[in-house]
């Protein structure tokens, strides 16, 4: 039942992510709702999608728990690493400066190594589903990117180098936040030491 929840959550949050990236079918979706009401129904879909998916990976890892393969303790250990070069490229998808500048897409860049690296680490059918189809997203939204005429997200400023050393400072911060607070109390499982 939980993967069931989990790949509903799965289609609904990644849907409506698609479905922004399919500029004429958003357009007139806004034109017909109204650009205000477009945009709360895209927050409240999304927010749907993602609490299906957390419930149904949750209920899933209690209850349902299908290994596929036994990942290597050093795949692990290189997911550790790998997270947080993909926690700094998410922050810098807002404090921006020559990371974003290289880039383009440091957000999807995150995503992506963020959805390979525990790809590495996880060996069940719900690991792999999950992290499968955000790599899968992340892939198709940066290919979309490139034939679109629009940046395809909000104007933030840009600014220089200092921007990028406060990027990795609190990527950091965050990373450290993810691997020994939420990680741990929220998914239940411990990052040093896994």
């Amino acid at each position: 039942m939980g993967l069931l929840v989990m790949i509903l959550g799965l289609v609904l949050f990644l849907g409506v992510h698609v479905l922004s990236s399919l500029r004429e079918m958003r357009a007139g979706l806004i034109k017909a709702m109204g650009e205000g009401v477009y945009k709360i129904a895209y927050s409240l879909a999304s927010a749907a999608g993602l609490v299906l998916i957390i419930w149904g990976f949750a209920h899933y890892r209690a209850t349902g728990w299908i290994d596929v393969w036994t990942p290597p303790t050093a795949l692990k250990h290189i997911t550790v690493a790998l997270m947080l070069p993909a926690v700094i490229l998410v922050v810098a998808s807002y404090i921006r400066g020559r990371i974003y500048t290289t880039l383009k897409h440091p957000m999807l860049a995150g995503v992506k190594l963020w959805a390979f690296a525990h790809l590495l680490a996880n060996g069940d059918l719900g690991s792999i589903i999950l992290f499968g189809s955000f790599l899968g997203w992340a892939v198709y939204d940066r290919i979309s990117l490139k034939r679109r005429t629009d940046a395809g997200a909000p104007p933030i400023p840009v600014g220089g180098p200092t921007n990028d050393l406060i990027a990795i400072a609190v990527g950091v911060i965050v990373y450290l936040a993810l691997a020994f607070a939420f990680h741990p109390v929220v998914i239940g499982v411990p990052v040093m030491g896994a």
